[in-house]
């Protein structure tokens, strides 16, 4: 790779670029080029690190704010979702595309980039006064956080080109990527409880800002020799399909599913993915090879992540409100009871990974988790308006998190297992797309079903309506309508994963760089 700040490389030492999406054709060497004087290769984890965090936190953080938010800003229930949908649809819809950017523009250009646009738009939303500069934040962040994640990996790959090192570093960020939820919950509640609902959007700026400095400094302009034109036409069809679905969906809540700006907007979401599916087949340079999704084992592990992604975000939407509006809890209470499921989820998936998926391969752990995790949401539905935590709450949310737990480990391993070195970074890029994807159409069709239920409750309940006792039950009523469809969601998607997925175990390849969630 050449840059105007780096000499030419020999192409035999030329690191793999696993998170841009383009590989070059020669294998990475262990003796690489060491890096410059004074720029550690760990102070460059370090750095990539704490970006990785300021993007995982944000998608947690904000949900035990989000109730504090709503009351300042007077927003609706219907409306409410889009403060979680905007940030992950365009997170996850712009993933690829930003894997792509790494390559024309540099990785350096584009993870500073994504950092100021980050702690720009983090400003925005801590500053809004109306529902909908929120929204626009929100989906801000999203943009720029799918610049920053993939540049992030493909420096973090450029970076540790030894095998020992490289898995080490690895390590240590799937570490930060993994514990950053369970953080974002815990910090969201200390800062809403403490400070403000607004500081956990503010807290980003203050992240950036020592990211920022030390990225300055410490990272190298390197540049891909391998770019490809851009798919921007694929692109716009995938964006504006994929909102046109989720808005639809959203639009159910508050209009009704009979409503034209409903089917319409469904109609025209599922034609432009159809589109979508069939320029990606026939374009010179697409930017999702279908080669990638037809494998039957990375095809149905990509499908769990999309399930898992619609039940963790509907879970934490909704039991937040619960948990807040229902039981009175304080958000850091909020941000504390969900950590025995994050609990579950760290104990559970380094086991299945390590121990069972290389011994029976992913086809009995990816449908037993999905099956773990229904038993998890229906067991949430047992919720009522004054249930106890410990034998109500805490039960469900650790089957979710081992059935969770199962299928992590599972389908981030044969989401990338198999597949072309020239598709690696592609293949990972999807394992997160469509985790984040999954979770803003879940959270749009969970919140249109559950607020039609508490509309049905309150239609056939209609002399409770008038106390305070029967608003609480018509709400409890629409948890349990989201709770009971999530069920259902990971139900079939268990189905499908047993008749998708291959017998025996995968063909592992240790060269390949280990993909993280977001």
């Amino acid at each position: 790779m050449t840059s105007p700040e780096t000499p030419p490389l020999d192409p035999a030492r030329v690191p793999l670029d696993h998170g841009a999406g383009r590989i070059p054709a020669q294998r990475a060497a262990p003796a690489a080029a060491a890096p410059r004087p004074g720029r550690s290769p760990w102070l460059v984890l370090a750095v990539l690190s704490a970006a990785q965090l300021m993007v995982v936190l944000d998608a947690t953080v904000v949900n035990i704010a989000l109730p504090s938010a709503q009351s300042a800003l007077g927003f609706s229930d219907a409306n409410r979702q889009w403060v979680v949908t905007a940030y992950a649809l365009a997170f996850g819809s712009l993933l690829l595309l930003g894997g792509r950017l790494s390559d024309v523009i540099g990785r350096k250009p584009l993870f500073v980039t994504g950092v100021v646009g980050f702690a720009l738009a983090s400003a925005l939303g801590g500053a809004a006064q109306g529902f909908g500069t929120l929204v626009a934040a929100r989906a801000l962040q999203g943009v720029f956080g799918a610049m920053l994640a993939p540049a992030a990996l493909s420096l973090l790959t450029t970076t540790f080109t030894d095998p020992a090192a490289r898995t080490k570093a690895f390590g240590i960020f799937g570490a930060v990527a993994g514990a950053g939820g369970g953080f974002g919950l815990l910090l969201g509640g200390l800062l809403t409880e403490h400070l403000s609902w607004r500081w956990c959007l503010y807290v980003n700026d203050v992240i950036a800002v020592v990211v920022l400095v030390a990225a300055v400094v410490l990272l190298e302009h390197k540049r891909s020799d391998d770019r490809a034109p851009l798919d921007w036409f694929g692109t716009v069809l995938a964006v504006v399909g994929l909102v046109g679905i989720v808005y639809g969906l959203g639009n159910a809540e508050t209009h009704g599913w009979s409503a034209a700006g409903t089917w319409g907007f469904l109609v025209a979401g599922v034609v432009l993915m159809a589109v979508f599916v069939w320029w990606q087949a026939r374009a010179a340079h697409p930017l999702l090879p279908l080669r990638v999704v037809l494998d039957r084992n990375r095809g149905g592990s990509l499908l769990a992540m999309a399930v898992v992604g619609a039940g963790m975000f509907g879970v934490f939407l909704f039991l937040t409100y619960y948990l807040s509006a229902q039981l009175g809890y304080t958000p850091v209470r909020t941000g504390l009871a969900f950590l025995p499921m994050i609990g579950a989820i760290s104990v559970t998936a380094p086991v299945v990974g390590s121990r069972l998926l290389t011994r029976v391969g992913p086809k009995p752990l990816i449908p037993t988790g999905l099956v773990l995790a229904a038993v998890g949401m229906a067991l949430l539905t047992r919720i009522d308006v004054d249930s106890s935590y410990a034998s109500v709450v805490l039960p469900g949310l650790v089957v979710e998190g081992v059935g969770l737990g199962f299928i992590f480990s599972a389908a981030m391993a044969s989401a990338v297992q198999g597949v072309d070195r020239a598709d690696a970074g592609v293949a990972g890029a999807m394992a997160n797309t469509v985790q984040q994807i999954g979770g803003s159409i879940g959270t749009a069709l969970l919140s249109a079903l559950a607020g039609s239920a508490a509309t049905r409750y309150a239609q056939d309940h209609a002399a409770q309506m008038a106390t305070a006792a029967g608003k609480a039950q018509a709400v409890v009523a629409s948890y349990h309508a989201a709770f009971w469809v999530c069920a259902a969601i990971f139900l079939v998607g268990a189905l499908v994963t047993a008749l998708v997925l291959r017998r025996g175990a995968p063909e592992v390849d240790p060269d390949a760089a280990p993909v993280i969630a977001h």
